[in-house]
């Protein structure tokens, strides 16, 4: 541990015909796996200029060979379960290690950039929670300073109502957020920018 503050990407691993699967039903698996390559890649890049620790979460086994450098990310796999337990787990793991802020974002979002990780990480400090709110009705930044279970419980994970309901669940225990920039997930065709569209020939 190097830091006090720790980012952890969540990512599955880039496997043919599991990865980006509502993007494949338009373009095809082979297409939608080249293109969730590209987004760890991007992901690492963004990732590597934030002033904190780096851990990867994978889905099914931690890949040594990837895009993230082994020595600027630990790698680790999810627990089982749906996804609110495994991000909550995720974080009590951290706070377990001593870090004193911790924030997660996944590997699909191409609008995020090093200088917003950075702002997330650094409104920690004055705020309990920071949360990245995505156009889908989810999230691409959950950042917190203390463990809160309540926010991870009772959860439609990939519905539009997830990001409201946490901001509820925040409002109703009381506890102090601020919220970044709205930013699109990659999950369809019509969520990819020209310029990946003209990248990937679609």
């Amino acid at each position: 541990m190097n830091s006090d503050t720790l980012l952890m990407v969540f990512a599955k691993n880039p496997v043919l015909g599991t990865t980006k699967t509502r993007l494949a039903s338009t373009v095809g698996d082979q297409k939608a796996l080249e293109i969730y390559k590209f987004l760890l890649q991007y992901t690492a890049y963004i990732a590597l200029e934030a002033d904190c620790d780096r851990q990867v979460h994978y889905s099914s086994y931690p890949d040594y060979e990837d895009m993230f450098p082994n020595e600027s990310f630990s790698k680790t796999v999810q627990p089982d379960g749906e996804l609110g337990i495994r991000m909550y787990k995720a974080f009590e793991q951290a706070f377990s290690k001593g870090y004193k802020k911790v924030a997660m974002i996944g590997s699909d979002c191409y609008e995020l950039s090093a200088d917003l990780i950075d702002t997330g990480l650094t409104t920690l400090q004055n705020t309990n929670f920071v949360l990245g709110p995505a156009t889908d009705g989810g999230y691409y930044f959950l950042g917190m300073r203390q463990l809160e279970y309540a926010i991870f419980r009772n959860k439609q994970w990939s519905t539009p109502r997830v990001y409201h309901d946490t901001l509820i669940d925040l409002e109703v225990l009381n506890y102090s957020y601020a919220e970044l920039p709205v930013l699109s997930d990659i999950d369809y065709i019509d969520d990819l920018p020209l310029k990946l569209r003209d990248k990937f020939g679609i």
